[in-house]
């Protein structure tokens, strides 16, 4: 009930787990760090190791996933998961702008607090990120776009959660997933919904054109959810935004993958006095 009233009527965004990694006396730039769907804030343990020492650094655990709430009413769109990733991050009384680094679902929430808070973001690096365009009718029934068939696959899962889950626990134990990956029967209806409102019906592609900060995109060529064509679109077609490919898949697992993201969060820092 009280859950209900303060969140669902009075629209009081959720307070999320969050970590405060580092915390340097006087931090040169703030990161924060937004998982993708299914993982926790721990997804990016392995890129944090080899972060400067002097960057603060905040992970947060996505609603619906890790240690963060899982209400069974709300719509997990981009936008409600950022309004609770700015309220937490305002909670935690650090009054300066930030370098977002998004994974996958990361990336598009990324991109919703940056459009609606751009004072608040320094820039965005966003890793393995799943930008599809609007789905089209017509141009679909003559000729289906990367963008179209991934949607009809995504909606295909959905119908079988069940299933789902038993997939995601064979791929968990031999780990073709990130370490912290997990979707059982206890979150498998915010992944549901998530994938539904935020990554189907996403309106990032369209949104991410009105930005004006550094982006730096990265992605795995062997990456099977992310459309290279709308990347390489956008990093043409905007002078803020830049591309770089790496021998991987979508998850931030191999050293590869690891060392472009390091590379591209360090090129974003201020340079040290």
């Amino acid at each position: 009930m009280y859950d209900r009233l303060v969140h669902r009527w009075l629209r009081v965004p959720y307070r999320l787990h969050a970590d405060v990694v580092r915390d340097p006396a006087k931090p040169r730039a703030t990161l924060l760090m937004i998982h993708g769907i299914g993982n926790t804030g721990h997804a990016w343990d392995e890129v944090i190791a080899k972060l400067p020492q002097d960057v603060r650094i905040i992970t947060i655990d996505l609603l619906g996933f890790g240690r963060s709430p899982r209400p069974n009413w709300i719509e997990y769109s981009a936008h409600e998961q950022a309004r609770s990733v700015l309220h937490t991050y305002l909670s935690l009384g650090i009054p300066e702008q930030v370098v977002i680094v998004g994974h996958s679902l990361g990336s598009l929430i990324a991109i919703e607090i940056a459009k609606r808070y751009p004072l608040l973001v320094r820039s965005l690096v966003l890793v393995s990120p799943p930008f599809y365009r609007p789905e089209d009718p017509a141009t679909k029934a003559v000729l289906p776009r990367p963008d179209a068939i991934l949607r009809d696959v995504y909606r295909t899962v959905q119908k079988s959660p069940e299933d789902f889950v038993r997939v995601a626990a064979i791929a968990m134990k031999y780990k073709l997933v990130n370490n912290v990956f997990n979707v059982t029967s206890d979150n498998v209806t915010s992944y549901m919904a998530t994938l539904e409102t935020a990554i189907v019906n996403q309106t990032s592609m369209n949104d991410i054109e009105t930005l004006h900060m550094p982006i730096a995109l990265v992605h795995g060529r062997l990456d099977p959810v992310v459309v290279v064509e709308n990347l390489r679109y956008l990093s043409n077609a905007m002078p803020n935004i830049t591309l770089t490919h790496v021998v991987s898949g979508h998850e931030i697992k191999n050293a590869a993958m690891i060392a472009a993201v390091v590379h591209q969060i360090e090129l974003q820092l201020p340079h040290r006095p």
